[in-house]
């Protein structure tokens, strides 16, 4: 395995590098650095002035909008924008529900579904977690039933993120309560107008509204709906976390979160000089560099095996789902130390436009290690399918 870029990768990410320099308006950068929150006229905007372009759905097959690009070059682009930063194409869309559509659904999904989806004229949303099934999925209780052309839909999702924006969403649902709880399961494409859809919002640690419940209440859903075949949904579902999973890692997001602690230690004074010139903090940045340079080439592995897997998930993107998330706590948490006392202030007496925010972000990612399949539950597979334990 290479683990250096050669040159037409250096000029492609100079290529992305000046795109996005000459497209991010001054309004959406600042909408990132503010918080890293979804705007979502921000995350329409920018994710049709990428599909205008051609990549707003680069990963994808050629056929469907994809950019025909290597993994590797998918893995600069999508760090590029993190450190720019620019808004994040929505997950649930781009990454997780188009792929799926791609791999398992009809023909005629695929043609009514992706094109809305790479010019983000849908917005998407996952409904997997329910208040008694996080990590352990496949607990899950809503079920539907299936009668004259519709499945009946009756239960109850939670923490879905920005479902008071989405316009679909896909679920996870229990189809035969006889087998064992992995077979028993569907996937089906939602209309969230449908009558019987009550959404309810969830106020996070951060004081934030990203979360919701999502309540189910005899909700009919047309069988041209179901994504590939009855009860087969827990096999789409490993393919669609398994590739969150690796995006999971957002190598370039901790990178600019990093750049940010410097900036920030250069201007903070402590013991009568900048705190950035104290061999002690620098230690702890230079520690992060080296983690995050660990998880780079980690990446870098998992990227140059992808198609040798034949549509599996890689256990090794768990690793990068542990690391990353760890990584992205640790630089949130090194930002509050550097603010110290200041990370209590209001966001109204801040000292600079984005440093408001740094609390509430370090709050708000304490979720990255739960999401996504949480952390124990990775390292269990990481323990059994890696090192054979």
């Amino acid at each position: 395995m290479e683990l250096q870029f050669n040159a037409d990768e250096i000029a492609f990410r100079e290529e992305v590098r000046a795109f996005i320099t000459d497209n991010l308006t001054e309004e959406m950068k600042q909408g990132m650095l503010r918080g890293g929150y979804l705007i979502r006229d921000h995350v329409i905007e920018w994710q049709r002035i990428l599909n205008k372009k051609g990549w707003g759905v680069p990963h994808w097959p050629v056929e469907w909008g994809g950019a025909g690009w290597s993994p590797i070059k998918q893995s600069i682009f999508t760090e590029e924008l993190q450190l720019a930063p620019a808004p994040r194409p929505l997950s649930f869309s781009v990454y997780m529900v188009g792929p799926v559509i791609i791999e398992f659904g009809s023909e005629v999904q695929k043609k009514r579904f992706l094109p809305r989806i790479a010019n983000s004229d849908d917005w998407w949303c996952q409904g997997f977690s329910e208040p008694d099934a996080g990590s352990d999925l496949a607990s899950l209780k809503t079920n539907a039933r299936r009668e004259e052309g519709y499945y009946i839909v009756n239960g109850q999702k939670t923490w879905t993120s920005y479902a008071q924006y989405a316009d679909w969403i896909f679920c996870l649902v229990r189809t035969d309560p006889t087998v064992k709880k992995q077979m028993g399961i569907s996937f089906l494409l939602i209309d969230m107008k449908t009558p019987g859809i009550i959404v309810r919002p969830i106020q996070t640690i951060d004081g934030g509204h990203e979360v919701n419940e999502v309540f189910f209440d005899n909700v009919k859903v047309p069988v041209e709906n179901l994504v590939g075949e009855e009860n087969k949904g827990w096999d789409y579902a490993k393919f669609l976390l398994s590739a969150e999973r690796v995006n999971l890692a957002r190598l370039g997001v901790s990178k600019e979160r990093l750049q940010r602690a410097r900036e920030l230690a250069a201007r903070t004074p402590y013991q009568g000089r900048p705190l950035l010139e104290h061999a002690g903090f620098r230690t702890k940045i230079a520690a992060l560099e080296v983690e995050l340079k660990a998880l780079e080439i980690t990446q870098l592995r998992v990227l140059s095996a992808e198609g040798q897997s034949h549509g599996a998930p890689d256990p090794a993107s768990s690793i990068l789902k542990v690391k990353g998330s760890e990584l992205q706590q640790a630089t949130s948490n090194l930002l509050v130390q550097i603010l110290g006392p200041d990370a209590l202030r209001r966001q109204e007496d801040a000292f600079d436009d984005w440093s408001s925010m740094i609390t509430a972000n370090y709050f708000n990612w304490r979720k990255v290690s739960i999401f996504g399949g949480s952390n124990e539950i990775q390292k269990t597979i990481i323990a059994k399918s890696i090192l054979g334990l």
